[in-house]
């Protein structure tokens, strides 16, 4: 069932390497493993993705591409999982990885308002920034081993529940 859920919605591996942006990575799109779809592939670019939608920063995308090339995990759902994180859910994510980061940290919990100052942004990054990346960084590596381990639970299981159905098919 994943393989067929998954295939159904990646794009084609020939027209996103023949993408004039994509061109200059080369032959490293040319590895099977960053388009191939098996458990491994699969459960690590899960694991990719949710690492990178943790991430405070832009072009998500982009850092998931790089690992999943890294790595050697399925590219397409690498960087489609980084979307974990939208305009929607990222005040909530960022907000409890700062509570995180702050409690790690034992710094005080700071009661900021954002304005769009320079000096707003410099004093953000030396008091918000070190706890929301210590919790970004905590929650996204644990999101990243439950997801790998999860997803490859339910591959196996859903191997295992199709290989029964075969069985009992043959059966009858």
């Amino acid at each position: 069932m994943p393989k067929k859920f998954i295939k159904r919605f990646s794009p084609n591996p020939e027209t996103l390497k023949a993408h004039p942006h994509l061109q200059r990575f080369g032959s490293k799109l040319q590895n099977p493993n960053l388009w191939h779809l098996n458990r491994r592939s699969a459960a690590g670019a899960v694991a990719v993705g949710l690492f990178c939608a943790w991430m405070p920063m832009p072009f998500q995308m982009l850092l998931a591409a790089f690992l999943a090339m890294f790595f050697s995990v399925n590219l397409p759902i690498s960087v489609a999982l980084v979307w974990v994180s939208n305009p929607l859910t990222m005040p909530p994510l960022f907000y409890c990885a700062y509570r995180l980061g702050a409690f790690i940290l034992q710094a005080p919990l700071l009661d900021f308002h954002f304005k769009l100052s320079y000096h707003w942004i410099v004093n953000a990054i030396e008091t918000i920034a070190p706890p929301l990346f210590v919790g970004c960084l905590i929650l996204g590596s644990i999101t990243a081993i439950l997801g790998y381990w999860g997803f490859t639970f339910f591959w196996r299981y859903s191997s295992i529940q199709k290989w029964k159905k075969r069985k009992s098919y043959k059966k009858h």
